[in-house]
């Protein structure tokens, strides 16, 4: 009966956890570029009392043996890489990646991370540097006189200039791509951080050797499906409502047998 009691209880934990992804996906439903996670479990060790294929006779055995579970555990937290759908914004530094891949800026201490998110900015030095005020890896500066940008699906950076009848080509921005996105180390911001689990970054041109193309004027929105957590939500909390009433039901058992006479 004590076995049940504490099974229970790692549903309950398990459960909880699940919870707690779900309502983070749900709170950052409007965040650009923001990925989904889901909750992964895995059942514990299983108290064998009889192995399958035992013995049970003389040239009989056990066709199906004996084993109790002990409960389940969290077993980690998979961040789910689709492509979020595409708000117009009009806006000349707002960029989508349509596809796989992500933008690169370097933090103050020059470490490079990782992002989806492509509301861009220029800052007063004339670089052009995500909401954070972190710059693009590429580089890019704005002349202060430039009166359009224009950013091709292939990430090359233009502006044009009064005076000059043809647009100034100012850099490249380039896409970054990691064999296990799923390994990268989330530190909050839109930020990603590459890990060992993520593999070495490839970086490379827009839309070559798999890697998606840029939108500008667009930003790619959380591929959360509110109505998809809600579901989640709803059984999460019932599973959680089961463990606690096999919680109640082991107690009022044992409060049964300590009641014997």
């Amino acid at each position: 009966m004590i076995r049940a009691l504490q099974t229970a209880a790692t549903g309950m934990t398990a459960q909880q956890t699940k919870l707690e992804v779900t309502s983070n996906n749900i709170a950052n439903s409007s965040t650009p570029g923001f990925k989904k996670s889901r909750a992964e479990f895995q059942d514990l060790l299983y108290q064998t009392d009889r192995t399958p294929g035992a013995a049970t006779g003389q040239g009989t055995q056990s066709p199906t043996g004996m084993q109790v579970g002990l409960g389940v555990k969290t077993a980690g937290t998979q961040r789910v890489h689709s492509q979020g759908s595409m708000q117009n914004t009009n806006n000349p530094l707002d960029l989508a990646i349509e596809g796989r891949g992500f933008f690169s800026v370097v933090d103050p201490n020059g470490e490079l991370l990782y992002s989806r998110d492509g509301s861009l900015k220029i800052d007063a030095q004339g670089r052009v540097v995500n909401t954070d005020g972190y710059p693009l890896a590429a580089g890019i500066n704005v002349p202060p006189d430039a009166q359009t940008i224009s950013v091709g699906g292939d990430g090359s950076v233009s502006v044009q200039i009064p005076g000059q009848p043809e647009p100034v080509l100012l850099g490249q921005i380039e896409i970054v791509t990691f064999p296990n996105p799923a390994g990268l180390q989330s530190l909050g911001r839109n930020m990603l951080k590459e890990t060992a689990a993520s593999g070495q970054p490839t970086v490379g041109q827009p839309g070559i050797e798999g890697r998606g193309t840029l939108a500008q004027g667009s930003l790619e929105l959380s591929n959360v499906e509110v109505v998809e957590e809600m579901i989640d939500l709803i059984t999460g909390q019932r599973a959680y409502e089961v463990n606690s009433r096999v919680i109640r039901a082991g107690d009022e058992m044992l409060q049964s047998t300590a009641n014997l006479r």
